[in-house]
């Protein structure tokens, strides 16, 4: 049984420690996502939700936010967003209601975006976010050799117009994404002010009828006489 421990320790000196792979220098990661997104979270109160979004060097970097809905004593709908790049360092910081971040990506990496409810302890946020990246030339992913290309004039201006037809449409979809997020937020401002009408409605009625009903009993009680139970000769 010895031997056999040694021989297994030797085997594992060979082999070296194990661990996971990272990523060289001139490699990709090994998992990047998509290029963009648009979605809705819940931040409770007093916490900090990250994302992280991965992009190449000299792409164009969006973010932007709207809180929809809050909660809370206060019922403030400030939320701190932040963006830090792949060292982390920090590119930009908005604290209102909604916001936009906006700058070229100078190294490639993942980029950090936070979304910071510290200052609300007493209730959650409801945040539609929309961020993503994209690329002016062509996409990065879908780049070939020069020498593969064999293209004359007449596609290559095809080509060109159909990349001017693809930016165009994505900020088509980013303008669209924003008026979506605004509807949102209108939505849920509309419902909470009519829930507080309907609330406020039914109180100040519930006050009408009992200062009534409280004025008839104190009139009646006015005008009450009390008779003597002898009968007079």
């Amino acid at each position: 049984s010895r031997m056999l421990l040694l021989v297994l320790l030797a085997l594992l000196a060979l082999l070296g420690p194990a661990g996971c792979p990272r990523a060289g220098p001139g490699q990709e990661p090994p998992f990047r996502g998509a290029d963009r997104y648009d979605f809705a979270i819940v931040v409770p109160a007093g916490a900090v939700e990250c994302f992280w979004q991965f992009a190449h060097q000299s792409g164009n970097f969006f973010f932007s936010y709207e809180v929809q809905r809050a909660t809370g004593i206060a019922n403030r709908r400030n939320i701190l967003a932040t963006v830090s790049d792949p060292s982390g360092v920090q590119l930009g910081a908005s604290q209102h209601v909604r916001g936009q971040i906006n700058f070229l990506t100078k190294e490639t990496g993942f980029y950090q975006l936070c979304l910071d409810n510290q200052q609300n302890h007493f209730g959650f946020m409801q945040v539609y976010l929309n961020f993503g990246v994209y690329y002016e030339g062509l996409d990065v992913e879908n780049k070939q050799p020069q020498e593969r290309k064999e293209l004359n004039n007449t596609l290559e201006a095809i080509g060109a117009s159909i990349q001017k037809l693809q930016l165009n449409v994505f900020h088509m979809w980013r303008f669209y994404n924003f008026a979506r997020m605004r509807r949102g937020a209108d939505s849920f401002l509309l419902e909470s002010n009519y829930d507080y009408v309907n609330w406020w409605s039914m109180a100040q009625s519930c006050v009408i009828v009992l200062s009534g009903v409280l004025q008839l009993y104190f009139l009646k009680r006015l005008f009450n006489v009390q008779t003597s139970s002898r009968q007079q000769c």
